[in-house]
């Protein structure tokens, strides 16, 4: 039992680090689910704990927050609009649908959409608020990715410390 409780929670972190970027596996969520599996499995007496668990379910939720703010945060820096940036999420809804490609043009797309036709700007400066959300896209990404390396470290850590 022990033996497998340690090949589920190292293929979970290990999924959740590369989930961190690449679209679709929720990396954050295959680390939590990763601790939890080991904490369920071996107890307190060898697990993290619940407290680490909460400080990593907590870290869970920033990395989705930074990957849904990013790219906003991106739009707005470069000039978008609100309708820019709410045709970034709306943009990044409907790429959920239609995989890798639509997850990285649907806020591109919705960006640019949502500057040239509700807040009617030209295309010079509806194409830069694009790019700032491609940007902040990849910033999200970057950030999601240390996110995911500090908690398989904090997981890792308190076991070690323990």
């Amino acid at each position: 039992m022990d033996t497998l409780a340690w090949i589920l929670t190292a293929l979970l972190m290990l999924v959740g680090i590369i989930g961190s970027v690449v679209p679709l596996l929720p990396g954050a969520a295959l680390i939590l689910a990763g601790a939890i599996v080991h904490q369920l499995m071996l107890g307190n007496e060898r697990g993290v704990g619940w407290w680490v668990i909460g400080a990593l379910f907590l870290m869970t939720v920033l990395s989705y927050v930074v990957d849904i703010a990013a790219s906003a945060l991106g739009a707005r820096r470069y000039g978008a609009s609100k309708w820019g940036v709410w045709g970034g999420f709306i943009g990044a809804i409907v790429g959920l649908f239609f995989g890798l490609l639509g997850l990285v043009l649907g806020p591109i797309v919705g960006v640019l959409t949502g500057e040239l036709i509700l807040a009617r700007k030209e295309l010079g400066p509806a194409a830069s608020a694009s790019w700032g959300t491609l940007l902040g896209t990849f910033l999200g990404v970057l950030g999601k990715f240390v996110i995911a390396v500090a908690m398989v470290g904090v997981f890792w850590v308190t076991l070690w410390w323990n």
